[in-house]
């Protein structure tokens, strides 16, 4: 392994064979799509947007892309602002169409779905759901919207599978929110769900479908802690959940029964936990409790700088349901070597799964960090600056099959770059997409829209307070 190493990745790619591979590659993905955009503009749409995620841009907005591609052309900046946040095209059959690809591709019976969030700092608050929340992305409370993403990992690769946005209880209950839900087009039969609801919802469309291969669901500890939505996706998946210190489990199960009726009022029908049962430990206290043999040291996975080890133990648990005992279950423990972090897993597998199966799934979720990452540098996820429902929806759409183009190319590639990652398949494709000049007289173009616009909202603000100003009065 280490000899292997030491030799670089090989690199057989010419630069004549750019053109030839990857335009063939971005025209035929697109026509897997095309029938689901029922009109040509749409179709002719949905490839520049494509095309303009992909592109060499400072930022991945409708107003930059547009400026960047065809200059100060306000017409055809509304055309494409109207395409993504009204525009009448079906996310959820491209979102379909978008897992059979995957399943080509990237399917196994292995597979691993990854349910995690992630949020988006927004100025101002007229954009649909935001509000001051906890925000992943700068590591503390900020104004924000906050989405839910499923990912999809194999051996053969990752990348992004659905997406909801979270919409707070505040926007959907509050009086205050109605002018600003009608205006960001909030469908009317849109009703507050938590995120892992959100989460659940997903897992269940896409193994409903039954399109694609899958075995696995791994999420942190914001989706684990939710003992409902793990009873219920335990229906279609097997679950590995990271899960807060505090949660309590039994390590054998108690007995429980019926309690004899004593005469008055309605006979008892429910189980209780029999007089003098143990009362469930937290799992940071269960882990105190194990000696030093029962836990192993493995190695997670290969990163980018070397090995990851950490030292894991495992046991066979009974889950605490409403006080009384739930399922069988593995508690699984991580334990870092530097810094001796604990984290805790429960898992709904067999009782005879390897050890070596957790280890591998307690390095699953990177995958869809690295989605993130990935979508938020090279392809513009966070960049939008439409305000409506639709809008979200259509954007995070366009982002995900952007992102899987990338992963085909990966793929296509593979045979002559086997160590290409996917912002170097970016930097190919931008290499050879077309591009407009960027001359003086585009600079000139796209500075005078900008100061047009500018202008254009001062009035608009300028009249706002003249006539709060006047009412006060």
């Amino acid at each position: 392994m280490d000899e292997l190493r030491s030799v670089p990745p090989k690199m057989e790619l010419r630069a004549g064979e750019l053109a030839e591979q990857l335009l063939p590659e971005l025209e035929s993905y697109h026509r897997v799509y095309n029938p689901l955009f029922k009109r040509r503009e749409q179709r002719e749409q949905s490839m520049q947007y494509l095309q303009g995620l992909l592109s060499a841009i400072p930022n991945k907005s409708v107003e930059c892309m547009v400026l960047h591609m065809a200059g100060d052309d306000p017409n055809a900046i509304r055309a494409t602002q109207q395409f993504i946040g009204q525009g009448a095209w079906a996310d959820e059959e491209i979102l379909e169409q978008h897992w059979q690809e995957v399943e080509k591709d990237l399917g196994d019976v292995q597979g691993v779905i990854i349910l995690d969030g992630s949020d988006f700092p927004k100025q101002g608050g007229e954009s649909v759901g935001v509000k001051r929340q906890w925000c992943g992305q700068l590591g503390k409370r900020a104004n924000c919207q906050a989405g839910v993403f499923l990912g999809y990992a194999s051996p053969k690769g990752y990348t992004l599978l659905h997406r909801r946005l979270y919409l707070p209880k505040e926007w959907l209950c509050e009086d205050a929110y109605a002018d600003r839900r009608q205006k960001c087009g909030v469908p009317v039969d849109v009703t507050f769900k938590t995120k892992p609801e959100l989460g659940l919802e997903m897992l269940r469309q896409v193994a409903q479908t039954d399109t694609l291969s899958f075995r696995w669901l791994t999420c942190d500890e914001a989706f684990g802690r939710d003992s409902k939505f793990l009873e219920q996706a335990a229906q279609y998946v097997y679950y590995f959940a990271e899960v807060p210190h505090d949660t309590r489990v039994w390590q054998q199960r108690p007995a429980t029964a019926v309690p004899a009726w004593s005469g008055r009022g309605r006979k008892p029908t429910q189980e209780r936990l029999v007089a003098g049962s143990p009362a469930p430990h937290t799992v940071v206290d269960l882990a105190a409790t194990l000696s030093a043999s029962a836990w192993s040291r493995q190695t997670v996975k290969e990163g980018s700088q070397g090995p990851i080890v950490a030292d894991f133990a495992c046991l066979q648990v009974v889950a605490v349901r409403d006080d009384l005992p739930g399922p069988d279950l593995r508690l699984v423990f991580r334990r870092q070597l530097e810094t001796g972090e604990l984290k805790c897993y429960l898992s709904n597998e067999a009782a005879d799964t390897p050890l070596q199966t957790f280890v591998w799934l307690s390095g699953m979720r990177w995958p869809l960090e690295t989605c993130f990452e990935e979508g938020k540098q090279e392809i513009g996820l966070g960049d939008y600056q439409t305000r409506s429902w639709t809008g979200w929806h259509h954007h995070m759409t366009l982002c995900l099959l952007a992102h899987f183009l990338l992963v085909r190319l990966q793929l296509k590639l593979q045979d002559k770059a086997p160590a290409l990652t996917l912002p170097q398949a970016v930097l190919l494709l931008q290499s050879i997409l077309p591009k407009p000049k960027f001359d003086a007289a585009l600079a000139l173009e796209i500075v005078q829209y900008r100061q047009r616009r500018n202008h254009f909202a001062y009035q608009s603000h300028r009249k706002k307070r003249i006539i709060h100003s006047e009412v006060s009065l």
